[in-house]
C-alpha cells in the first residue's frame, strides 16, 4: 500500500475497525508504529489537525501515518482543510480515515477517491457473504476443513464480525498451523449469530420447516426483531407474489418494475408466484393475516410460538411438489 490517503468505509463498526486495523498494518510494514502512527481520534479537530500534521515534514522518522475514527462526527467546514490538503498532498505522510459518528461529507469522499483509496468494509450479504467467510478462513493461521468451514459460516449467519475473534481463539487453542474438523471448532462457536429475512423466506421458499423455524430463532434471538417486524416481512414477502399472480408481466424486468424493488427478488418472487398459484398464495396470505391479528392480543400464545406455526405452515403449503419419474418406455 503506498497511497496517500485511505478512507474505511462500512456500516458494521466491528468490521471498520477490524479494516482500520488491518489497512494500518499493511501501511506501517516493519517499521515501529510508535515511532510512525500518530492517533488523532479524540481531537475535536481531528480533522484540519490531521491536514496540519501531513503537511509537516517528519524529522525524527522515515515518514507519517495519521489516524482518525469515525470521520462522520465531522460537519462539511471542519473537513475543508483536509480537503485542501488532499488537493496537493505531502510526500511521506499517510491518512487513514474511518467511517462511524455520522455521515461523511460528500465532497471528503470525493477528494479522497482522487487522491487514495476507499476500502470497502460493508457487510457482505448473500453468496457474497460466503465468499468472503471462506476467503478469511482459507487466510486465517489454523486450517479447517470443509465441513468445519460450512458449520462456522451457518453458525455465525449475519454476524460475521465475529469470524475473526473466533479464529483468533481457535488460533490460540490449537496453535497455528492446526488442522480441525467440525468437533474441534464446535465447543468453540457460541450461540448461533442472528439471520437476515430472506434467509426465513428462502427456507420457506424451499418447504423446509426445520430450518425456516430455526431462521426464525436467529431473526428474533440474534437480529432482536420483533414478532411484529418478522410477520411485516412476511406480509411483504407473500404479497409481492399475490401482486404477480395473474399480472401480466413478460419476466423479471417487468416484475422488478411492478413492484418497485431489484432485479433479483424480483426474479425470485415471480418463481415463486407462478409455481405456487392463487390458491396457495391466499391461504398464505390468511395466515400471515391471522398471525398478525394474533400477536396484537388476539391469542394468549407468546410472540414466538405464533411464529413457529405461522413459518412452519407456511413452509408446508409452499413446499414444492415432488417431481414425478419420468415414464418408462418399451
Amino acid at each position: 500500500m503506498n497511497a496517500v490517503v485511505y478512507y474505511v468505509k462500512g456500516d458494521d463498526p466491528v468490521l471498520v475497525a477490524q479494516a482500520m486495523m488491518a489497512t494500518l498494518d499493511e501501511v506501517v510494514g516493519d517499521d515501529d508504529p510508535t515511532l510512525i502512527v500518530e492517533d488523532l481520534t479524540g481531537d475535536d479537530n481531528a480533522a484540519a489537525a490531521a491536514a496540519e500534521s501531513a503537511a509537516t515534514p517528519s524529522f525524527l522518522a522515515p515518514r507519517r501515518v495519521i489516524v482518525v475514527r469515525e470521520i462522520g462526527r465531522f460537519t462539511a467546514a471542519q473537513v475543508a482543510p483536509l480537503i485542501d490538503y488532499l488537493a496537493a498532498p505531502m510526500e511521506g505522510a499517510t491518512i487513514i480515515l474511518g467511517s462511524g459518528g455520522g455521515t461523511v461529507p460528500a465532497p471528503l469522499v470525493k477528494a479522497v477517491q482522487k487522491a487514495g483509496a476507499v476500502v470497502d468494509a460493508g457487510t457482505p450479504r448473500g453468496k457474497a457473504r460466503s465468499s468472503w467467510v471462506m476467503e478469511k478462513l482459507h487466510e486465517a493461521p489454523i486450517k479447517v476443513d470443509a465441513a468445519a468451514a460450512r458449520l462456522i459460516e451457518n453458525h455465525l449467519g449475519e454476524d460475521i464480525a465475529r469470524l475473526e475473534p473466533l479464529v483468533n481463539v481457535l488460533t490460540a487453542a490449537f496453535g497455528p498451523g492446526a488442522k480441525l474438523g467440525p468437533a474441534q471448532v464446535e465447543p468453540y462457536l457460541g450461540e448461533a449469530g442472528s439471520s437476515a429475512p430472506w434467509d426465513l423466506t428462502d427456507a420457506i421458499d424451499k418447504g423446509d420447516a426445520a430450518a425456516a423455524i430455526d431462521q426464525l430463532h436467529r431473526l428474533l434471538s440474534g437480529a432482536g426483531r420483533h414478532p411484529l417486524g418478522v410477520v411485516s416481512s412476511l406480509h411483504t414477502y407473500v404479497s409481492r407474489m399475490a401482486r404477480l399472480d395473474g399480472a401480466n408481466v413478460a419476466g423479471e424486468a417487468d416484475a422488478a418494475a411492478l413492484l418497485g424493488i431489484a432485479a433479483y427478488p424480483a426474479k425470485k418472487a415471480l418463481s415463486q408466484s407462478r409455481r405456487l398459484g392463487t390458491d396457495a398464495l391466499l391461504r398464505m396470505l390468511g395466515l400471515v393475516a391471522d398471525a398478525d391479528v394474533d400477536l396484537r392480543g388476539r391469542s394468549s400464545w407468546p410472540g414466538d410460538l405464533v411464529l413457529e406455526v405461522l413459518v412452519a405452515r407456511l413452509a408446508r403449503v409452499g413446499r414444492p411438489s415432488p417431481r414425478r419419474a419420468p415414464a418408462r418406455t418399451t
